[in-house]
């Protein structure tokens, strides 16, 4: 017996967890907000140089209007649009008496006083700090950041959820987020900026981290992957609130600060949430846990059965659980086999591509040079059907074949727009969706094979092995960017070929659909084995008998004849 049994006898998936489930798909809407934020708060407007000032107003000629006379400051480039890091070293009055600015050969240099926006669009970091021209890489840094202090929450968060619990751990990160992200939006400073993301980030994982696991185990068993595809789907929900939220509110001190307060709500109703009682059993806190049991039965009607809960009882259901617990595994027993060794390796592998590629597509929406609204709309709403085909496909097909074809089906896709003309923004951002989606469905497809491939014994770190990759790749996507400034090909070639290396290394995983989950390694290198000399038998006889070892047994004796 364990304590999916115990939730089964206090009404399992009751009034309460339908009533958890849905308060805690609040913190995945708000979660995609902050994660994509930038998309909107560091969008970069039409700009060119602070033109240099001159003595007199009355050395302008009658007649030159605002437009002319930005001519006669600001060079042209290719597309006669004002050049956006470079002006005349000195006024040219003879432009306006030329059709155009090719055949001279003027001296020009960088933008010594400064920048003139266009403010219509709003305002963002971008116009606000002067992150253009040489200093345009400091918008990919300061993304970079943020997902480093993901990376750092994600482990200390971890840490003080086991020590200290999952509500405790709930609020702390809530109110960390409140403070730190409302203090974003007052920041005087670009440094100022990054270092609050930071700790934003921080709280982000934080709050995710410890609100699934707080939600998963109040939830049964049998309904744990149903409640997370829920959350899944909010995460993509999150998305389109932001655009919305971006639409309206267009000036980013604004947005930043309201999507930071927006967490308040959730501070408010975590009070109410009683802490898990597998938390509290597993660290001898029997008493608190029983009486966390019993309000819980009660809301689910089942106020008798709660009555009948005692320590004794809940220590005999959980004697399993427990004996678990004290052989609690180390990050290091993802490597003792070497069969788990490979499962580990490319697994890992798999998610630090997904989450490489998705954020590197996600997080510059700007560039196709559409509606920037509807662009994020666009990239949000592919995820919904791409999800949808994923699970009906890990059903059929199984989760490795699945697995290897959105991960092919991705980084062909983006590689393919590294070799389109530039003037093909529709057909480079069509591929990009198809691209994206498939990432996204290979997040909900992870998730699933990552808990079938690792044994009982080391599941959780494996899991835990498998979100750092995709956090990692995550943080490491924005650098790309900065790359990509140097050599606009080296940004969708990295991105494309990621998923094709992990996509190869897939390959090496068996299938687990319609198995059972293993409970130890050794179950797991004997199922690895048996997957081997299946392989290793059909490549014999292949190699023997040619192609007629793979036609049916009928069909070989007809050939025969």
């Amino acid at each position: 017996m364990g304590f999916s049994d115990l939730l089964h006898t206090i009404g399992g998936m009751g009034n309460f967890q339908i009533l958890q489930t849905i308060l805690m798909m609040f913190p995945a809407i708000l979660i995609a907000c902050h994660s994509f934020l930038q998309n909107f708060t560091a969008t970069t407007p039409e700009h060119h140089c602070r033109p240099a000032n001159w003595t007199n107003g009355s050395h302008v000629p009658d007649g030159v209007g605002d437009g002319d006379l930005l001519q006669v400051f600001i060079p042209l480039d290719k597309d006669q649009k004002p050049e956006r890091c470079l002006r005349f070293s000195e006024p040219h009055w003879q432009i306006l008496n030329l059709n155009g600015t090719s055949s001279l050969s003027l001296d020009t240099e960088a933008c010594l006083d400064g920048w003139v926006y266009n403010q219509t669009v709003g305002s963002s970091i971008v116009s606000e700090w002067d992150l253009v021209c040489e200093h345009k890489s400091l918008k990919s840094i300061a993304q970079s950041i943020y997902m480093t202090g993901q990376l750092v929450g994600a482990t200390a968060f971890g840490i003080f959820s086991d020590r200290c619990g999952r509500k405790t751990a709930l609020q702390s990160g809530t109110l960390l987020m409140i403070i730190m992200g409302t203090s974003a939006a007052f920041a005087p400073s670009f440094p100022a900026y990054c270092v609050l993301r930071f700790l934003s980030g921080v709280a982000m994982t934080g709050i995710i981290i410890t609100s699934l696991c707080l939600a998963m185990e109040w939830t049964p068993t049998q309904r744990r992957t149903l409640v997370n595809i829920y959350t899944m789907y909010m995460i993509t929900l999150g998305q389109v609130v932001l655009t919305g939220l971006a639409y309206l509110i267009q000036q980013w001190r604004w947005l930043q600060g309201t999507v930071s307060v927006a967490y308040l709500i959730i501070l408010l109703y975590s009070w109410g949430l009683p802490e898990s009682a597998c938390w509290l059993i597993t660290h001898n806190k029997p008493d608190k846990a029983v009486k966390n049991l019993q309000t819980v039965a009660r809301l689910n009607g089942r106020k008798e059965q709660g009555r009948k809960l005692t320590p004794e009882v809940v220590r005999i259901h959980m004697q399993e659980d427990t004996a678990a617990v004290k052989a609690s595994p180390f990050f290091l027993d993802l490597f003792r086999t070497p069969g788990l060794c490979r499962i580990t390796c490319c697994i890992a592998l798999g998610w630090f591509s997904t989450g490489f590629s998705f954020y590197g597509l996600g997080l510059d929406v700007q560039r196709f040079g559409f509606n920037i609204y509807w662009t994020q709309v666009l990239f949000t709403v592919v995820d919904i059907p791409t999800k949808l085909m994923t699970g009906l496909s890990m059903a059929y097909f199984g989760r490795r074949i699945t697995t290897v074809s959105l991960l092919l089906v991705a980084g062909c896709t983006i590689l393919v727009t590294a070799f389109l003309p530039q003037d093909m923004n529709t057909f480079q951002m069509i591929l990009c969706l198809l691209g994206k989606g498939s990432l996204a469905g290979c997040f909900s497809c992870l998730y699933l094979y990552t808990t079938e491939l690792f044994p009982t014994e080391v599941r959780q770190i494996g899991m835990s092995a498998g979100i750092f990759s995709t956090r990692l790749g995550s943080l490491l996507s924005p650098m790309v960017y900065i790359l990509g400034n140097h050599s606009p090909l080296l940004q969708p070639v990295i991105f494309g070929l990621v998923p094709i290396v992990a996509a190869a290394a897939g390959s090496f995983l068996v299938e687990t659909n319609n198995q059972p989950l293993l409970n130890t390694i050794q179950e797991t290198e004997k199922r690895i084995k048996m997957a081997q000399d299946k392989q290793r038998n059909v490549s014999e006889n292949i190699t023997k008998n040619g192609l007629a070892a793979l036609l049916p047994e009928k069909t070989k004796v007809e050939c025969t004849v």
